[in-house]
């Protein structure tokens, strides 16, 4: 039997042992250097806009989403949202830059709201101008990967979508983008739009917007699920526009969808190397549907780690 007073006189001994070992000795014992190669990171990330319903409730403000990111779900990458930023003034910037060094946290993307680059109806062009001018800069502050504008304008007085830009319309817009994505290339970062509203939805708009753009520091996020068109077609124009594709958007139903495995892995081959981001929108229990996301997401990629088909409901054999 053990009593504590031979346990501690035991461990007195072992430490004696210790001080008196020779420096070879306890070289040996130190740590090695990690193996930073063990083992193939996840790509995974989610933007911040996942969480609006508690950002319009008053619970969650960039800060507390950084936190989120890295302990709660243990993720390396905080994918933002510009309706989570109070002011684009630098000190503001820096606090956020701060923050993302404490928590040793990657920005993949930020998807900005509200600068689109065709302006419409009493919307003020040179405001979006300035917008965009001042994400870019943020962007290169923050070391942000890629920066995405939506194209514009809004479709007003019956136009549709698939009736697609005015030439006028589309010279501005491919002008403009270029001009962006020359900072964005000349910074080491991206920018472009995004399957998100508008005739960017359309794919024959989106593919004509990539070729006239036709620059190294463009390319387009794909918000999977988001072209317009049924079930088929959207599968078919993920195919299509994967090889242009800097960053993604994951939504709750492309989660749930069995296929969600072979969707990625269109991307995968395709050579994508950005992160794959889930995006929530009901705006209730915000918490949890992230985590059931999120969760799916790394189960295909966990899965690929390691040699898999990211099926996400394997059978035994």
């Amino acid at each position: 039997m053990t009593t504590r007073r031979k346990f501690f006189k035991n461990m007195a001994l072992g430490a004696a042992a210790v001080a008196a070992a020779p420096a070879a000795t306890m070289a040996a014992m130190t740590a090695q250097p990690v193996n930073k190669d063990a083992f193939k990171p996840l790509r995974v990330s989610m933007l911040s806009y996942s969480f609006h319903g508690l950002v319009a409730a008053g619970m969650m403000d960039i800060f507390h989403f950084f936190e989120t990111c890295k302990y709660r779900y243990g993720l390396e990458a905080a994918d933002l949202w510009n309706g989570m930023f109070p002011s684009l003034e630098d000190d503001f910037i820096e606090k956020v830059h701060s923050a993302l060094e404490d928590r040793q946290l990657v920005v993949p993307n930020i998807a900005v709201d509200g600068a689109h680059i065709m302006a419409s109806g009493d919307e003020d062009p040179a405001k979006h101008r300035s917008l965009q001018d001042r994400y870019l800069q943020i962007a290169k502050r923050l070391g942000i990967g890629f920066v995405r504008f939506d194209a514009g304008p809004y479709m007003r007085n019956g136009r549709k979508e698939v009736d697609g830009w005015t030439n006028e319309e589309f010279d501005y817009i491919v002008k403009r983008y270029k001009e962006l994505a020359q900072y964005a290339y000349d910074n080491g970062f991206k920018t472009g739009a995004e399957v998100h509203w508008g005739p960017e939805r359309v794919w024959t708009h989106m593919e004509k917007l990539i070729k006239a753009v036709d620059h190294k520091g463009f390319g387009i996020c794909m918000h999977l699920g988001g072209w317009a068109g049924n079930y088929e077609e959207n599968r078919a124009y993920e195919k299509a526009a994967a090889p242009y594709v800097c960053h993604t958007h994951i939504p709750w139903d492309v989660c749930e969808d069995p296929e969600l495995p072979a969707r990625l892995a269109v991307l995968r081959d395709a050579g994508y190397q950005g992160y794959y981001s889930i995006e929530q929108h009901s705006g209730q229990n915000e918490y949890n549907l992230v985590e059931v996301q999120l969760g799916k997401v790394k189960a295909v990629l966990t899965s690929w780690n390691r040699g898999g088909t990211g099926e996400l409901y394997p059978r035994r054999n």
